[in-house]
């Protein structure tokens, strides 16, 4: 899959711009704050429907403007063309089109076009608290079959009604053992229902990090150049002992604070290095490469599973890199379509086949593919 052009109308600081991409490496340079990100933004939202970057719609949407048009033209590799495009309203719904017939649900775009992006502020899955983790898996399963999206959503939904009754039974002073009977069989009947869900999710995330382990390790050693034992975790002891049993011990503390304290949206996919934990032990620069080894291993998984390399956007990666590891990343990328953003010079290894100029939101150069060109800026 080859996106060919993306196309901007009052998305973030484009008022207007088109952009052709090779099927090689386009180059995106301009300084910062002049809409390089925001450009890899706009073809991710056509994968995901969100900000990579977690903004919320409304600042997708030019100032001063009422929606905003994300259009692009789509290349299959069994020869079709599609085109995809999302207008973001300001006040009313958002619409969602794949060669000019309207979606009924978003989320019935997801799959037709695929984006694996690398952002500095990914270090957060290795930094941060066990939410980023979960969220990168569940990101990968729902890239390896979109029906993990629907998934994700229906256990957020059950835990919301599952919290909603326990906060009222503990605004009530009730106690597990002493439940209405009416408090009690609605809470029975969410049970089951997380526990159905849960059990498929679980085994799905499971066998997701079974699957990544080798190919993250494999991905770390190209980085760093070195051999580091990396241990990707994942044993929430519900799984151990079954979701019904856990919630049935859980209930009294679950009462207690108004929430459900066990279940998929709480486990952890611990991450070690050498054996040690990459959050707290590692360095920052151990801590960065596992995380481009954990993208890069998710990526490889993605075009594996699916016959079909997602486009891979590094956008301002290279500057977060000393010059060691910018060379191995850029010599270790899989094939495929990439976009590298940057506020500075290529390196020689980027081996770009176009370079596109932006400033203040508009295209002021557009170098098309030429072998002088590669490595230069």
């Amino acid at each position: 899959m080859i996106v060919s052009r993306l196309e901007l109308l009052d998305y973030r600081n484009y008022r207007s711009g088109t952009f052709e991409l090779t099927a090689g490496t386009t180059a995106i340079i301009g300084d910062n704050g002049h809409g390089k990100t925001n450009l890899a933004e706009a073809l991710a939202y056509l994968a995901t429907l969100s900000s990579f970057r977690g903004a919320p719609t409304d600042a997708l949407i030019r100032v001063g403007a009422d929606q905003a048009v994300i259009r692009a033209t789509v290349r299959h590799d069994d020869g079709r063309e599609s085109l995809v495009e999302a207008e973001l309203s300001s006040v009313g719904r958002h619409r969602v089109q794949v060669n000019k017939q309207r979606l009924k649900r978003g989320r019935d775009l997801l799959g037709t076009i695929r984006v694996t992006v690398f952002s500095p502020d990914d270090l957060i899955i290795v930094k941060g608290g066990p939410g980023e983790r979960r969220r990168f898996l569940d990101d990968t399963l729902v890239a390896l079959a979109t029906k993990y999206d629907a998934i994700r959503l229906e256990i957020d939904r059950i835990v919301k009604q599952r919290n909603t009754l326990l906060k009222q039974a503990q605004k009530a002073g009730h106690r597990a053992d002493h439940l209405p009977d009416d408090i009690s069989i609605t809470l029975d009947v969410w049970d089951a229902k997380f526990v159905e869900i849960a059990d498929q999710f679980g085994y799905a995330r499971a066998t997701l990090v079974a699957r990544l382990a080798p190919m993250v390790q494999e991905a770390y050693e190209q980085l760093a150049s070195e051999t580091s034992p990396i241990e990707l975790r994942y044993e929430p002891q519900w799984r151990q002992r079954g979701l019904g049993v856990a919630l049935r011990e859980a209930r009294e503390i679950d009462l207690r604070r108004g929430v459900s304290t066990v279940g998929p949206h709480r486990d952890e996919l611990a991450l070690s290095i050498n054996g040690l934990p990459s959050r707290t032990h590692a360095s920052q620069g151990e801590q960065r490469t596992l995380t481009l080894a954990l993208r890069l291993a998710a990526h490889r998984l993605v075009t594996e599973r699916t016959s079909s390399a997602p486009v891979l956007v590094l956008d301002d990666v290279l500057s977060e890199l000393d010059d060691g590891r910018a060379t191995a990343l850029l010599d270790h990328l899989p094939d495929g379509q990439i976009v590298i953003t940057t506020a500075s010079e290529l390196p020689p290894a980027a081996r770009a086949d176009r370079i596109v100029r932006v400033k203040a939101g508009e295209v002021v150069d557009d170098q098309p593919p030429n072998d002088s060109l590669r490595g230069e800026a």
